[in-house]
């Protein structure tokens, strides 16, 4: 189907002109929970069109979105066809994160208002970018980091800004999972349903391997992040937001790839230091080990003066300076760190106050100028991690000092022609 084959039936559509037209991009995993979030928002939001390079992909997403929405959206293969249409509201980005500051950028320049997934960059000079993009043309974009959405750890970082545990300093963050190896990939031909330049885009082109696409890119710095980017963006996001802090004087990384000997080119254990005047970080990710903290796979814990507090996705619990419980609040739904997709009430929630910022400009939660923040001090914890060596910031803009090789992989090399500017 080509696009505009529905798209001028949507006017004639009873009560669609007071909805959003949103476009979906990127619809392998996370995408569905954007289909969730739409469909709990749908009275204010309509999924207009769907994109993704694999047309596999492509078909059977368009096919839930008739089974679950009761109609078609129209579908593409490139997103720069999308970002043509003038019906087109919002677009909402769960590619993989290469494309997440190049496409974001493009849409805000487009006049689109833009959902863009964590991390909202690779690397931290697309963050940037992205942020003075946003302020040039005025478009709504929140990061999804759904848990600033959250109305459990919206209150209970309230309470702490508010004195319950004293004076907060100290903030640990963890993940656990137990992934697989992803082997030792071989060249093979491009699958007949993926456009595998198109999803290369913006960088180098590589030939195609067998163990790269649909997921494990994720572990692949010419296209991802690591976990930290991937998992540790939601946790330590709410360890800054907190300790109200911005960005370190100092971070320290160490690690490696431990469990498996593969293509793998993160580590698959970090821990991470983020060193303030006064306050302090700490984030602790395990790809391959599942050994859980306070019996969770993934949370943080926010420690002051006369007690700390432990929050994840499912609810918070109160403890005094000599850790014993004194109260807690539980949604009374478990999350899982083995869940890739993610369809959850926050996540809805968070695509709600999008949609508010957009029809009567309520405040968004997590404004790309707030998840920039988070997402390059991870960006530079791996830097840390590569190059074996503490890190001192310029805690204005995170920009690393007295350090020429870190600051090499500041930004990073475009294939020709896709270098993202505004």
């Amino acid at each position: 189907m080509a696009i505009g084959s529905t798209a001028k039936s949507y006017g004639q559509i009873l009560g669609s002109n007071d909805r959003l037209n949103f476009a979906v991009i990127g619809l392998h995993g996370r995408a569905y929970a954007h289909l969730s979030a739409l469909k709990a928002n749908k009275d204010t939001a309509r999924i207009a069109y769907v994109c993704d390079v694999d047309s596999n992909i492509l078909k059977k997403f368009a096919e839930d979105v008739q089974l679950e929405l009761g109609y078609a959206p129209a579908v593409d293969k490139d997103f720069r066809n999308i970002l043509q249409q003038k019906d087109v509201d919002a677009i909402t980005i769960a590619t993989p994160d290469h494309w997440h500051a190049p496409m974001a950028i493009a849409g805000v320049q487009a006049g689109k208002n833009v959902y863009v997934e964590k991390p909202c960059s690779h690397n931290p000079a697309e963050g940037a970018l992205l942020v003075e993009a946003q302020q040039k043309y005025g478009r709504q974009v929140q990061m999804g980091t759904q848990q600033r959405s959250s109305p459990h750890t919206i209150e209970i970082v309230d309470k702490i800004h508010n004195g319950l545990i004293g004076r907060a300093y100290y903030a640990k963050a963890w993940y656990s999972n137990v992934r697989k190896s992803i082997g030792i990939g071989k060249e093979a031909p491009v699958p007949a349903q993926l456009d595998w330049d198109l999803w290369q885009g913006p960088a180098p082109r590589r030939p195609y391997k067998d163990n790269v696409q649909p997921y494990n890119w994720h572990w692949f710095k010419i296209y991802g992040t690591g976990e930290t980017l991937n998992n540790g963006t939601h946790e330590v996001d709410v360890c800054r937001w907190a300790l109200g802090v911005d960005y370190p004087n100092r971070i320290t990384s160490s690690g490696g790839r431990y469990h498996f000997k593969d293509d793998w080119q993160f580590y698959d254990t970090l821990v991470t230091s983020f060193e303030y005047d006064d306050k302090l970080i700490s984030w602790e990710g395990k790809c391959c080990q599942g050994m859980k903290f306070y019996n969770r796979d993934r949370g943080s814990t926010i420690m002051g003066t006369t007690g700390s507090v432990l929050v994840d996705r499912d609810g918070y619990e109160v403890y005094d300076l000599k850790g014993n419980k004194t109260s807690e609040f539980k949604t009374g739904k478990a999350t899982s760190s083995s869940d890739l997709t993610g369809r959850d009430s926050m996540t809805g929630a968070h695509f709600a106050n999008f949609i508010a910022a957009i029809r009567t400009g309520e405040k968004l939660n997590a404004p790309v100028s707030i998840g920039n923040v988070a997402v390059t001090m991870l960006q530079l914890s791996n830097v840390a991690w590569e190059v074996n060596r503490e890190l001192h910031l310029d805690t204005r803009d995170g920009k690393v000092q007295n350090d020429t090789e870190a600051m090499k992989m500041w930004g990073r090399e475009y294939e020709k022609g896709w270098a993202p500017h505004h």
